[in-house]
């Protein structure tokens, strides 16, 4: 029995990429803490408002992430495993960017000059409390949502609703890329450099013949 699941779902093997990720990704927060890293900024980030409401698609970006990866895990191997080749080598690409260039940003608010005050920005301070301005660029936060979207829109397995699916997924990763900018958790040079490793990305994952996977 144990033998047959592991036959049906050794896919998921793919995901203890995470603790090698969180291990490399929490070494480079200290590293980078101790020395002074490269600030990112274009004169675009002074024009765009920051409004806490934004921070609702930010946070179901983590719920949207998790539910793609239950999705494709068992719905379809070749799916989930193009999906992983995506997010897992655009990951280690910021990693690795992160390393050689450290880089940070300040565009993050100050709350005393703001002139209101309200649960949701005491969410965004919670979040930014925890979250350092460290490791910005490119965003990761707006690399997977991509990902996640380009997986979602290419799936065969989804039929029921899929153009709902599809525009729901699409809408949801505009607001959260948006939400990345208006909470100040990023430059928008971040975003863009979040599109352009997406490009290579795509042709990476979904333009490469896989061999020897069988699906779900």
């Amino acid at each position: 029995m144990l033998k047959k699941l592991f036959e049906k779902y050794k896919h998921a093997l793919l995901l203890l990429y995470f603790p090698f990720y969180l291990a490399w990704f929490t070494g480079l927060e200290r590293y980078v803490a101790t020395i002074d890293p490269y600030p990112i900024y274009w004169f675009v980030d002074d024009y765009i408002p920051f409004w806490e409401w934004m921070v609702i698609p930010y946070l179901l970006w983590f719920a949207y992430i998790a539910a793609g990866h239950i999705f494709f895990l068992f719905k379809s191997r070749e799916e989930f495993v193009r999906m992983c080749i995506f997010l897992y080598t655009g990951m280690t690409v910021c990693l690795i960017i992160y390393t050689v260039f450290p880089n940070c940003q300040n565009l993050r608010v100050d709350y005393s000059t703001l002139g209101r005050d309200n649960l949701l920005i005491d969410v965004v301070k919670m979040i930014q409390g925890v979250d350092t301005a460290d490791n910005v660029l490119p965003s990761i936060h707006c690399l997977n949502s991509i990902g996640m979207h380009i997986a979602i829109a290419k799936s065969k397995k989804i039929t029921r609703y899929r153009k709902t699916i599809v525009w729901s997924s699409f809408v949801l990763t505009v607001l959260i890329i948006l939400s990345t900018v208006m909470l100040k958790q990023h430059s928008i040079l971040d975003v863009l450099a979040a599109f352009a490793l997406a490009v290579p990305l795509y042709f990476l994952a979904y333009k490469t013949k896989l061999r020897r996977i069988k699906d779900v």
